[in-house]
């Protein structure tokens, strides 16, 4: 399928981006009465001039669709209910689901976000050329706007953008947790937000009432949809992967040619510091994540008295399933059923989707803009507990160079020297790390005397704080890295045992970084490119060699990825030396997590990202997929098997050394 996926994927488009022209939308707010905003004359542009629909219209509409009517008769045979009971029971999930949107609301909170995004940041700066594409876009086709989603402000955001530029609103979907938020829930789906559960799998008259709510928002063009493609915030900021749910049901109108063609509109939001981000790396150590609720967020205003720098909304080139489509999914096939029937979609119409989900987050890395704080980060990262100031300078600014160099879409004040730039970076980020005395030093990590696994937590929580800006720029030198780890792991200069060992790193990493399903080759010829450009290696059609000059930047990638590497290695040593028995992803990470405390408290390991559950979950989710684990469905929940032959092959490739042996047992 990849390989006839051209039209939807092509490598050297996310490379060769042109830079646009941002325009900071809180400067105007600045110098004007956010009241006077907030009431302006607001005559969004729309589709082909539709009249908008009320929220309880389109609640009409949906309940009286024939593919709805055609659910409700099914489960009505099913379960013996009348169809009117049935009715009312989708009537009532329409209720708690569906969006209310009022302007009198809307314009509650412009004038709010604008108080409080002042307060909160120094700029807000969009693509003009791409708040343009998409003006053209939605007067055209319906559109569907898929952000990328590192924060709970994605949503605020966009919906304040939008109204900014005097664009309709989208109708949003968020999830239960808001809908529990007095007053505050209320008022976002008085914004457009409509409520969807975490999970109602097997809930078929839940699906059908959420998807024909979809579909009919996309069928009439009353506004465009906005989904997360990837589900959930990421808490890691790497791009998490693509689900496929909610982007199958927004394609739905076009693959039964109820509309002509439908936009998907990638867009990338970067923050040079989110809010978040201390409670991410709580999360990631097991502490729970605080409930959503109004009295919290009441409680969290003392953020604004901080300062969170930029904020870069990047809207990509909006993608037409037309185009994509042409000559790889034949919709005839639709017609061969009456359009109200359920049905699966058939293969091809599933890898499409897949593929168009990959394309939209890849096109969303390659338009995230990095600031300066991602290149300090990653640079002080490798070089704990502390270095110079005057050297932290020097490698940022290589680095700089570096990243730029692979494609990388930098933020940079030209207008300051390199010191006062990366000065700037650290006090930005002061509660991560610190300026002392001509050092810049990461807080808690600097540490005399016994270590205990008190002291690691602490040092954990710095650490992944620290990972969490370095993993921004992450998969923009995924691929090089990966060439340059093949070519340590195979200790040889022939292309074709380093491409084998990159299609087997790239395997075992599926689920940290993003990659294009079936694209090994052109990730690997791209990866070799990158190198040779930057004269990291040098390349004939039979060997690829490391040159003189490319020395220093080969063991800083190597470095960037050392972390993920280790954890894998790790986790491999713990299955093989600690596990006997079927286990559960509760109790793998429990376990792993207490032997890595152990062996940074040793001073044998130093991989704190280890300790990381989103780590974890990941190398779980890798070790099925390579066929090292098993997972077997009981009634009340999912354990794990280890295959011990395939476990032993893929830690032999990854050369892991067990290092439990002198340790007390944790065993499973």
């Amino acid at each position: 399928m990849a390989a006839s996926m051209r039209s939807v994927y092509s490598q050297k488009e996310f490379r060769s981006k042109k830079r646009e022209v941002f325009e900071d939308i809180l400067e105007e707010r600045r110098q004007s009465s956010d009241l006077r905003y907030a009431m302006k004359c607001y005559t969004p542009v729309i589709y082909r001039n539709l009249t908008p629909c009320t929220p309880s219209g389109l609640k009409t509409i949906v309940l009286q669709s024939v593919e709805l009517q055609y659910v409700i008769k099914q489960i009505s045979l099913q379960s013996g209910d009348s169809c009117e009971v049935i009715q009312e029971q989708a009537a009532e999930i329409l209720d708690e689901m569906g969006h209310n949107l009022r302007m009198g609301a809307i314009r509650l909170f412009a004038m709010s976000l604008s108080k409080i995004f002042k307060r909160l940041f120094q700029k807000v700066c969009v693509n003009e050329e791409g708040i343009q594409r998409l003006t053209q876009a939605i007067q055209e086709h319906p559109v569907v706007l898929l952000p990328s989603h590192r924060s709970y402000i994605d949503f605020l955001m966009m919906s304040y953008v939008m109204y900014t530029y005097d664009l309709a609103l989208p109708v949003i979907a968020a999830g239960m947790d808001f809908m529990g938020m007095k007053i505050v829930g209320e008022l976002l789906r008085m914004s457009g937000a409509f409520y969807m559960r975490r999970t109602f799998r097997g809930n078929q008259l839940y699906w059908a009432v959420f998807a024909e709510y979809v579909k009919t928002v996309l069928r009439n063009g009353y506004a465009p949809v906005e989904f997360f493609v990837e589900g959930q915030r990421s808490r890691t900021c790497k791009t998490l992967s693509p689900k496929f749910g909610l982007l199958n049901v927004a394609m739905e109108p076009f693959f039964k040619g109820e509309v002509f063609d439908t936009y998907i509109v990638p867009i990338s939001i970067n923050y040079e510091r989110v809010l978040e981000e201390s409670l991410y790396a709580y999360e990631l150590l097991g502490v729970p994540k605080p409930k959503e609720s109004t009295s919290g967020l009441i409680k969290a205003r003392r953020i604004l008295n901080e300062n969170f720098g930029s904020i870069h909304v990047y809207f990509g080139q909006p993608l037409s399933l037309r185009s994509l489509a042409s000559g790889i999914i034949n919709r005839t096939q639709y017609n061969l059923k009456p359009r109200h029937l359920p049905q699966r979609p058939p293969e091809d119409v599933q890898s499409f989707v897949r593929d168009v989900a990959y394309k939209v987050e890849l096109t969303q890395i390659a338009n995230m803009v990095l600031s300066p704080g991602v290149l300090i980060a990653t640079v002080l990262l490798q070089n704990l507990p502390e270095m110079e100031f005057n050297i932290l300078v020097e490698k940022t600014v290589w680095l700089k160079d570096l990243i730029e160099s692979f494609g990388g879409f930098l933020e940079w004040p030209d207008n300051l020297s390199a010191s006062r730039v990366v000065q700037s970076g650290i006090d930005l980020h002061s509660n991560i790390f610190s300026l002392v005395d001509g050092h810049v030093i990461l807080l808690e990590h600097k540490h005399t005397g016994l270590l205990t696994e008190e002291i690691v937590f602490k040092q954990a929580v710095s650490f992944l704080m620290c990972a969490f800006y370095r993993n921004q720029m992450i998969n923009v030198c995924v691929r090089p890295a990966l060439v340059i780890l093949a070519c340590e792991m195979v200790q040889s200069s022939t292309k074709e045992d380093i491409f084998r060992s990159f299609t087997f790193l790239r395997r075992v990493f599926s689920k940290e970084f993003i990659f294009f399903p079936g694209s090994e080759d052109k990730d690997f010829e791209e990866g070799c490119f990158m190198l040779t450009k930057c004269d990291i290696i040098h390349a004939t059609p039979n060997e690829i060699m490391l040159t003189d000059k490319g020395t220093i930047a080969a063991l800083f990638l190597s470095k960037v990825f050392q972390p993920f590497l280790e954890g894998y290695k790790l986790a491999c040593a713990y299955l093989l030396e600690e596990v006997t028995n079927a286990f559960t992803e509760k109790q793998y990470i429990s376990g792993v997590r207490s032997l890595i405390s152990r062996l940074i408290v040793s001073g044998t390991s130093t991989c704190y990202e280890a300790l990381s559950s989103d780590m974890q979950k990941n190398i779980l989710s890798s070790f099925v997929h390579l066929g090292v684990l098993k997972n077997m469905k009981s009634v009340s929940e999912v354990t794990f098997c280890v295959e011990k032959r395939t476990l032993r092959e893929t830690a032999e490739k990854l050369g892991v050394q067990i290092f439990t042996e002198k340790l007390p047992s944790a065993r499973l």
